[in-house]
């Protein structure tokens, strides 16, 4: 499988897209007014403590206060452990070097740690632990402890460093030397936030993750990524230069686009983006996808839709599942979504069909980089799994609630705003008995009041003995009306 990654850059937003065999998998987007904080190290202060939910409110200069909980107050390296009482954490008033790790949602301020992580190319060095981990991705037992021996004697040949690492999966087969300038730079960025840390008054920044062009080159290179295409000369020259200092041998792969055809429209990315807005996602058997995003979680229903299959109803429902699986997995990194998501597999009779399907779903989610988890099939036939979410979604980034139907995704039907008005006359009449009424409208519901509803308008008429005007006005929505008393 080869891909490529394709930036994007204007003056005032940044996409990248991840392409795999020509097809979009990945697209993150990045605008100056609202860049993400995820990973950002903070000099915070504590506003208010809520003993009730274990948590704290931390001023950290944004426009909504961040939120930690107890658990992330903790010293790091004791999972499972009970938090102590959130007051013998914290007071409020007390200065705090806090690290963001997920992005203010909705009306949530950002969700904060004092757990620090400094993640580079190859490591994360975490100022608080003290252990050696080796990311769960790299499956190979001897691999896994050849890296941790380099690592950890890299790290006590270093007199007096404090602090654990954790080998990610980029690093799986590199040399010690690799290993060593990775260390080398982290221990160094430490040393100027911890000097930055003494002489600052909350609330401040201490320290800002890379940009998108970088932070991808840093987290989402893989060997099968075959090139990276930038259309920014002065972007491209700061990408080089980072792959020199960081990771010298991909910089060959770096390459600036100056083709007069926008870079997004080589491979029918703006085309996917506008598709990965909409709730049905069409799958090439002629089935499809419905995907819903609430508050609480993501509902994923999947259909047969024009599939017929070619031997029985139960090969064909397998099929059309085993193909939602692998477009799901794509689905949920295109679109970014996260939290719970319930999928609603067509019923299989089958439960080796069954097998087979959730094995084709986590071999998909393998190649996806954030963290997720899946669960068997339930009694209600659906299939649970948790995706980590730290940023909003491709929707929440690029779209807002419509201000018509408030979010509904439907609108009251003009002859249940007829039936509005008629009711909303009756009260005025009882309350003010004016000459004449004046319904202002849209169109649409003025047609059906002259038309359909014709009969029920003069029945009114002569039940109130007033006249109803109508006026059209053209900026309404459907459910809009006023009633004017003449």
């Amino acid at each position: 499988m080869s891909g490529e990654i394709l930036i994007n850059m204007t003056p005032m937003e940044t996409r990248v897209a991840v392409v795999e065999n020509g097809v979009l998998q990945e697209a993150w987007i990045e605008r100056d007014q609202c860049r993400g904080i995820v990973s950002n190290i903070y000099m915070g202060k504590v506003v208010r403590v809520l003993p009730g939910m274990q948590a704290a409110f931390v001023d950290i200069g944004q426009p909504r206060t961040a939120f930690i909980h107890a658990h992330e107050l903790m010293p790091a390296g004791h999972p499972g452990q009970d938090a102590a009482p959130i007051r013998t954490l914290v007071h409020e008033g007390q200065s705090l070097v806090v690290q963001v790790i997920k992005e203010p949602m909705g009306t949530k301020g950002a969700r904060l740690t004092t757990q620090l992580s400094i993640p580079s190319r190859y490591l994360v060095y975490m100022p608080g632990a003290s252990h050696t981990g080796v990311s769960q991705r790299i499956e190979d037992d001897a691999e896994r402890e050849r890296l941790r021996n380099m690592v950890n004697a890299q790290a006590g040949a270093r007199d007096g460093l404090i602090g654990g690492f954790i080998i990610r999966t980029a690093a799986e087969g590199v040399d010690e030397a690799s290993l060593a300038a990775d260390m080398q730079f982290l221990l160094r960025l430490w040393r100027k936030i911890d000097a930055a840390r003494r002489g600052t008054r909350p609330p401040a920044v201490l320290y800002e993750d890379l940009a998108l062009p970088t932070r991808t080159l840093r987290d989402v290179m893989r060997d099968d990524i075959e090139r990276i295409r930038i259309d920014s000369r002065e972007n491209h020259d700061r990408l080089c230069e980072f792959a020199r200092e960081l990771m010298p041998s991909l910089e060959s792969r770096i390459e600036y686009y100056p083709g007069e055809r926008p870079l997004f429209d080589l491979f029918s990315v703006e085309d996917e983006l506008q598709r990965a807005l909409e709730r049905r996602a069409d799958l090439k058997s002629g089935g499809y996808l419905i995907i819903d995003q609430t508050e609480a979680m993501t509902t994923i229903d999947v259909n047969t839709g024009a599939f017929v299959g070619h031997r029985n109803l139960e090969e064909t429902i397998f099929k059309t599942n085993l193909e939602a699986a692998t477009a799901i997995a794509r689905q949920l990194r295109l679109r970014n979504l996260g939290g719970i998501i319930i999928i609603d597999f067509i019923d299989m009779l089958d439960s080796d069909h069954q097998r087979q399907v959730l094995r084709v779903l986590e071999k998909a989610l393998e190649r996806d980089h954030a963290r997720t988890r899946l669960s068997g099939v339930t009694e209600l036939g659906l299939v649970q799994m948790t995706r980590k979410r730290t940023r909003e979604s491709l929707e929440h980034v690029l779209c807002e609630t419509c201000p018509v139907c408030k979010g509904r995704g439907t609108l009251k039907t003009p002859e249940t705003v007829c039936y509005e008005i008629f009711r909303e006359i009756m009260r005025e009449e009882r309350a003010y008995s004016p000459d004449t009424y004046l319904v202002m409208a849209a169109q649409s519901v003025v047609d059906r009041l002259h038309e359909e509803e014709s009969t029920a308008v003069a029945d009114l008429e002569g039940f109130i003995g007033k006249t109803i005007r109508f006026q059209v006005e053209q900026h309404y929505c459907q459910e809009q009306y006023d009633i004017v008393l003449m």
